[in-house]
C-alpha cells in the first residue's frame, strides 16, 4: 500500500491486512484465554481491549497531524508506523510458550509441562494443572472423537456453546455503536462544536480510558449481568436520546451537545462495559477442541455485522440519501433492548470458573440461571454418569428386542 499508485494494488494490501487482523484477533485471544489464570481472564482480555483501542486513537492522532503535511508523505507515515508494535510482537513470540492446553491436546506432554512451569508461579500446582487438562481433555474425546469445523454443530451440547458464544460476541455489532464509531467525525461535524477531527480523537481516547477504568473492576462483576445492565441497555439508551433530541430540534447548538454527550456515554458503555465481556464469553464457552473454530466463526459474524453497519449507514445519514442523521439510534434502541434480554435469559454466567469446570456444567446440561450456583464434581465425572445413563439405554432397548423377538416366536 505504500509503494502502489494503483487502486488494485491497494484493495489487495486491504485484503492482506484484514486476513491478517483476523488472525490476530481470533489466535491472540484464545492464547490470552487458555494460558490465563481463571480469576484473571476478564482482566487480561481487558488488557487486550484497551492495547487495540489504543492502537486505535494512536492511529487517529497520527491522521490528525499527518493530513495537512504536502506530497505522500500524508499516508505514507500513517502507513509506516504500523510497522512497530507488529515487529516488535513478532519478535517476543519466539519468547513465550505455546498454549499448554494445545499442546495436550497434540499430544506434546513434555512440551506442556514446560509451558505450564513457565506460566504458573507455583511449582507445586503444576502437576495437579496438568492432570486436570489431561482429564478434561480425554472426557472430551471420549463424548466427541473428531475435531472438525462441522462438530461445533453437531453435537447438542457443542451446538448449544457455539450459539452462546456467536450470540455473545454478536453484541457488539447489535448495539449499532459502529456507525457512530466510524462516522463519529461526520457527528461532530453535524455538531458544530470545535474540530469535527480533533473532537473524533479525543472521543477515541475516551474509549481508551474507559476501557483501563474497566480492567480496574472486571473481576469483581459477572458477565451475564455487566452485559445486561451497563452494556446493552446503556448502549440503547444512548441510541433512542440522540434519535429522540435530533427529531425535536435538529441543528441547534443545543442538539449538537446532547449529541457530543451522548456520544460519548455510548463510547463509554461500548468500550468500557460491553466489548471485553462480549469478547471474554466469546472465548471461553467453547470446548477446547473446538475453541479456535468457534471464537473464529464468532469473531467473522462480528466483522459481518460491524461491516453490514457502517455500510449501510450511509444510505441513513446522509442529506442525500434518507437524511435520517442521529434518527438512525431508532432502529439500533429496540434492537439493544432485545440483545440485553437474550442476555438475561440465555447467557450463562461462568465469571472465575476454569474451562474444565465450564466444560463440566455444559457436559452437565445445567440451564443458563443455574451455573452461578453449580458446585463442580469433575467432569470426569459427568462423562461417567452420562456413558451409565447410555448404557442404560441400549440394555433397555435390547430388553426391548429380545421381548418382540419372543413375541414373533410364540405367535
Amino acid at each position: 500500500m505504500m509503494t502502489t499508485t494503483n487502486i488494485g494494488g491497494l484493495y489487495v494490501g486491504r485484503l492482506l491486512v484484514g486476513a491478517s487482523n483476523g488472525l490476530y484477533t481470533t489466535f491472540a485471544q484464545v492464547y490470552i484465554q487458555e494460558c490465563s489464570p481463571p480469576r484473571y481472564r476478564g482482566l487480561l482480555i481487558g488488557l487486550y481491549s484497551t492495547w487495540a483501542s489504543a492502537g486505535i486513537l494512536v492511529g487517529s492522532i497520527v491522521d490528525n497531524y499527518t493530513k495537512a503535511l504536502p506530497g505522500i508523505h500524508a499516508y505514507l507515515i500513517p502507513l509506516g508506523i504500523v510497522y512497530i508494535i507488529p515487529g516488535f510482537l513478532s519478535i517476543s513470540l519466539f519468547l513465550i510458550p505455546e498454549s499448554p492446553r494445545w499442546l495436550l491436546q497434540h499430544e506434546k506432554a513434555a512440551k506442556a509441562r514446560k509451558s505450564v512451569e513457565w506460566l504458573n508461579p507455583y511449582p507445586e500446582l503444576v502437576n495437579q494443572e496438568i492432570s486436570i487438562i489431561q482429564a478434561t481433555l480425554d472426557s472430551e474425546s471420549n463424548l466427541a472423537q473428531s475435531t472438525e469445523i462441522v462438530d461445533m454443530w453437531k453435537n447438542p451440547v457443542d451446538r448449544r456453546r457455539t450459539l452462546l458464544s456467536v450470540g455473545a460476541v454478536t453484541l457488539l455489532a447489535a448495539t449499532g455503536s459502529m456507525y457512530m464509531l466510524m462516522y463519529s467525525t461526520y457527528f461532530f461535524e453535524m455538531a458544530k462544536i470545535g474540530s469535527p477531527f480533533e473532537n473524533t480523537c479525543i472521543y477515541t481516547g475516551i474509549g481508551v480510558l474507559a476501557t483501563i477504568i474497566n480492567n480496574m473492576v472486571i473481576t469483581r462483576f459477572g458477565r451475564r449481568r455487566v452485559m445486561l445492565m451497563t452494556g446493552m441497555v446503556c448502549c440503547g439508551i444512548c441510541q433512542l436520546v440522540l434519535a429522540s433530541t435530533y427529531t425535536a430540534s435538529p441543528g441547534t447548538t443545543t442538539t449538537g451537545k446532547v449529541i457530543v454527550a451522548f456520544a460519548v456515554l455510548q463510547i463509554v458503555s461500548f468500550n468500557g462495559m460491553l466489548s471485553t465481556y462480549a469478547l471474554l464469553c466469546g472465548g471461553e464457552f467453547p470446548s477446547q477442541r473446538l475453541r479456535s473454530y468457534t471464537l473464529g466463526i464468532a469473531s467473522c459474524v462480528t466483522f459481518l455485522g460491524a461491516w453490514l453497519t457502517t455500510f449501510t449507514a450511509p444510505y441513513f445519514i446522509n442529506p442525500d440519501a434518507l437524511n435520517w442523521g442521529p434518527k438512525y439510534g431508532y432502529i439500533w434502541f429496540p434492537i439493544c433492548l432485545v440483545g440485553a434480554a437474550w442476555a438475561w435469559l440465555y447467557l450463562p454466567e461462568v465469571k472465575g470458573r476454569s474451562f474444565e469446570e465450564i466444560d463440566e456444567m455444559f457436559e452437565a446440561h445445567v440451564p443458563s440461571r443455574k451455573f452461578r450456583g453449580y458446585r463442580c464434581v469433575g467432569i470426569a465425572s459427568v462423562a461417567l454418569v452420562g456413558e451409565e445413563e447410555k448404557t442404560k439405554d441400549e440394555a433397555q432397548v435390547s430388553h426391548e428386542e429380545v421381548g418382540s423377538c419372543e413375541e414373533k416366536i410364540v405367535g
